[in-house]
C-alpha cells in the first residue's frame, strides 16, 4: 500500500481550497493530508487543511526560509507549494531536499525572469514569443511621453507595477478631467493622467512602472505543466470575454505558451496570460505558481494539481490530453467555512501546532469564494 502524501500550501489564495479538494479527490486514490499556513486566521484555507499554523509576521525572506524549512521538518512535508517568498525558498531547494521535501516550483533562474515584468517581456521577445510595446517608466516625463506615443497610434494606454502579481495596481491612463464622473458607481482602473503626474511630481520616492497600451479581450490564461526536463505535460488554455468563460486548445495561444514553459523551464504549474493586439495574441503576464482558477480544469476531466504533485514526487503522468472541453460557464459567490473561532496572533513562545482544523460548524460564519457552474470556484483572500 502506498503511503499517504503530505502537502503544504503557504500563504496561498482562499481559492486555492478546490486545489486542495482536488489533490484529496486524486485518480490514483492515494492518501493525502494537507498543511497550511497563512497570516490570517480566518482564510479559509486553514478550515480546508487537515492542519494548520499562523505564519508569524514580519520576516524577512531569510528568517522566512528558516520558518518554512523547520515546518517541513516537523511536518513531514512530501511537497510544499511556496506561494509567499517563492524566489527565496527555490534558491535552497537543496535544502529542503536535506530534510525529505520537494519544492512544487521552478528553478530560482526561472522565478527571476518573471518576478520582474520588463525583464520578462525581453526575455519572451528573444525567444520569438509575441509581446506588447512596451515602456519602463520612473518619472512623471517618461509617463507623459509613453502615453502620448501610445495616443498617437491610436491606443489608449494603461500602466502596472513593473513587478508584482495579480491585477495590483493596473490603472488605465485617461484625459478625462476628474469630476463626478469618476466617483459614480463603483471604483474603477480609470485615473485622469493629470493627476498622475501631479502625484508622481509631488512623491517623495520613485515608481517602477510598465506603461503599454492597454490590450483588448479574449483573455487566455494557459495553465501549464511541465516536468523538471522542461517538458510541457499539459496546455490548457481558459478563455475570458466579460462573464463567459471556456476554454480552448487552439494553437495560437498554446504555441506560445509552450516555448515559454519549455524555454525557461518553468517547472511544474505556471499560468501564462495572453490578451489581444489588435489581431495579434500577445503576452500579458507569467505566473510561476499554480493560478488561482486552474480547478476550473476539472470541468475537462483533468487534474492538474495531483498531476504536478506526482512530478514532484519523481511519478511522471506523462503526456495529458483533456478528454473534453467543458462548456462554457460564470462563476457566481458561494459559502465556505472558516474556522469556529477567530485565534489571535501567533506569539514567539508557542511551538505546538497552533490550528488543528476542524470543520467549522455550520452555524458559524462563512467567507464568500465564487462557484463555477455546479462546484465552487475562485475568490481572493
Amino acid at each position: 500500500m502506498l503511503s499517504r502524501v503530505r502537502v503544504w500550501l503557504n500563504r496561498t489564495y482562499a481559492e486555492n481550497v478546490f486545489f486542495m479538494d482536488q489533490l484529496r479527490r486524486n485518480p490514483s486514490d492515494r492518501a493525502v493530508e494537507i498543511h497550511a499556513t497563512h497570516g490570517d486566521a480566518d482564510s479559509p484555507v486553514l478550515a480546508a487543511a487537515d492542519t494548520a499554523d499562523l505564519e508569524p509576521e514580519g520576516l524577512s525572506p531569510a528568517a522566512y526560509v528558516e520558518f518554512a524549512l523547520d515546518q517541513c521538518a516537523r511536518r513531514g512535508i512530501d511537497v510544499f507549494v511556496p506561494r509567499l517568498h517563492q524566489s527565496a525558498i527555490v534558491a535552497h531547494r537543496a535544502e529542503f531536499e536535506a530534510v525529505g521535501t520537494a519544492l512544487l516550483a521552478p528553478p530560482p533562474e526561472a522565478v527571476a525572469v518573471f518576478h520582474d515584468k520588463v525583464i520578462a517581456y525581453e526575455a519572451v521577445q528573444a525567444i520569438g514569443a509575441p509581446v506588447p510595446p512596451w515602456w519602463r517608466v520612473r518619472t512623471a516625463d517618461e509617463l507623459v511621453a509613453a502615453v502620448e506615443e501610445l495616443e498617437a497610434g491610436g491606443h489608449k494606454a494603461c500602466f502596472k507595477p513593473a513587478s508584482g502579481a495579480g491585477g495590483v495596481g493596473f490603472r488605465v491612463i485617461t484625459r478625462t478631467p476628474f469630476s463626478l464622473m469618476h466617483l459614480n458607481g463603483f471604483p474603477g482602473p480609470y485615473v485622469p493622467l493629470d493627476l498622475v503626474v501631479e502625484a508622481l511630481k509631488e512623491a517623495d520616492e520613485s515608481v517602477d512602472w510598465l506603461v503599454m497600451p492597454r490590450l483588448e479581450q479574449p483573455e487566455v490564461s494557459v495553465d501549464c505543466l511541465t516536468g523538471p526536463d522542461n517538458r510541457v505535460r499539459l496546455a490548457v488554455g481558459r478563455t475570458k470575454n466579460g462573464r463567459r468563460r471556456g476554454f480552448t486548445l487552439h494553437e495560437q495561444w498554446l504555441e506560445p505558451a509552450r516555448r515559454i514553459a519549455e524555454g525557461f523551464g518553468l517547472h511544474y504549474l505556471s499560468n501564462i496570460q495572453f490578451r489581444m493586439f489588435g489581431d495579434t495574441p500577445v503576452l500579458m503576464d507569467v505566473n510561476t505558481r499554480p493560478a488561482g482558477g486552474l480547478h476550473q480544469l476539472s470541468l475537462c476531466g483533468v487534474n492538474a494539481p495531483w498531476a504536478a504533485v506526482q512530478l514532484a514526487l519523481g511519478e511522471d503522468p506523462g503526456e495529458m490530453e483533456p478528454p473534453f472541453l467543458g462548456q462554457d460557464y460564470t462563476v457566481v459567490s458561494g459559502p465556505r467555512p472558516l474556522r469556529a473561532v477567530s485565534i489571535p496572533h501567533q506569539r514567539a513562545e508557542e511551538t505546538g501546532p497552533l490550528l488543528p482544523a476542524v470543520p467549522a460548524p455550520t452555524a458559524e460564519p462563512v467567507e464568500q469564494v465564487t462557484t463555477e457552474a455546479g462546484t465552487p470556484a475562485t475568490a481572493r483572500a
